[in-house]
């Protein structure tokens, strides 16, 4: 990491972009940081409709994140619909990837890899939002030596994703949203912490993830036991066995084979669909079976009536 070279990431859920809008329209021109946006977004979003909004709103560059692109200072980037954003040491990744927490782009990942790459040099940030995508990745940034800052619970439209990060998570600034911009710039002026390690775990969790999202291969079963211990419970996603992730924080998580990860109550959230899913295609299969048994008496009784 070069010396004073500062990132902020930004995790959002439900009513991010007007939150989004009213943080930037504060930030100088000159901002000194790099500013990476995870925006939960459905597959068919326009994700240029949002970063034209954004740009409306302050005198930064604002554009979609394009693989490879270089990291800059006084630069917005928003992960684009339907791929997950990370991060190296110099440049942005872009790539699809399975799913966290039943998203893509997931707001972990993207913090994740900003903690194993740029460790003290980061700046967590989460507004509002809701479920629990970005806890794990805020307390990777906590563990990293970096700084987190989170909107007020009490003044988020929606405030299940802050309250869910401040009751988990070291939280340094837990703000309202108006004063978010002035500790953020503040915070962007100090001077990055030296020989700050990434621990053992988070950078191993980093190449894993980095590995398979960009070279599309599965997980090695040595790695997930590295990372954790097998689990007794199946990947709502894409049914292969889950380990659970063994980390010093507090946030309890799994991944699969396949690479899909959740917390713990994504991973509720995943199996409660998922049964609603099997238990339709179980009332399908009967309706089904009750036609065809339907259509098998009503043809013996027509060869009956013809004797």
């Amino acid at each position: 990491m070069r010396e004073n070279k500062r990132i902020i990431v930004i995790g959002t859920s439900a009513g991010g972009m007007q939150a989004l809008c009213q943080l930037v329209e504060k930030l100088p021109a000159d901002f000194p940081a790099s500013i990476f946006v995870v925006q939960h977004l459905s597959a068919d979003s326009s994700t240029q409709f949002l970063v034209n909004r954004l740009s409306q709103h302050t005198a930064l560059t604002c554009k979609i994140a394009e693989d490879l692109d270089p990291i800059l200072p006084a630069t917005i980037y928003m992960a684009p619909a339907d791929r997950h954003l990370l991060l190296n040491e110099e440049q942005v990744l872009i790539v699809r990837g399975p799913r966290e927490n039943q998203f893509r782009p997931s707001i972990d990942p993207l913090f994740r890899s900003a903690a194993g790459y740029h460790s003290a040099g980061v700046i967590g940030v989460i507004l509002t939002g809701f479920m629990s995508d970005g806890v794990d990745g805020m307390e990777s940034i906590a563990r990293s030596g970096g700084q987190t800052v989170v909107q007020d619970p009490a003044d988020a439209e929606y405030p299940q994703l802050p309250l869910d990060v401040v009751r988990q998570v070291r939280t340094d600034h837990v703000v309202p949203l108006h004063e978010m911009a002035d500790i953020l710039f503040r915070l962007v002026q100090k001077p990055v912490p030296a020989g700050v390690a990434v621990p053992t775990d988070i950078w191993q969790e980093v190449q894993i993830v980095e590995r398979i999202m960009r070279n599309s291969t599965m997980t090695s079963i040595e790695d997930l036991e590295n990372l954790g211990e097998r689990s007794p419970y199946s990947c709502p996603d894409c049914g292969g066995g889950l380990w659970e992730v063994s980390k010093a924080g507090n946030v309890s998580r799994f991944r699969c084979h396949s690479g899909h990860a959740y917390t713990q109550d994504m991973l509720l959230l995943g199996m409660s669909n998922s049964l609603e899913e099997t238990l339709w295609v179980a009332m399908r299969t009967l309706e089904e079976r009750r036609n065809i048994l339907l259509n098998i008496s009503k043809a013996e009784g027509n060869q009956n009536n013809k004797r």
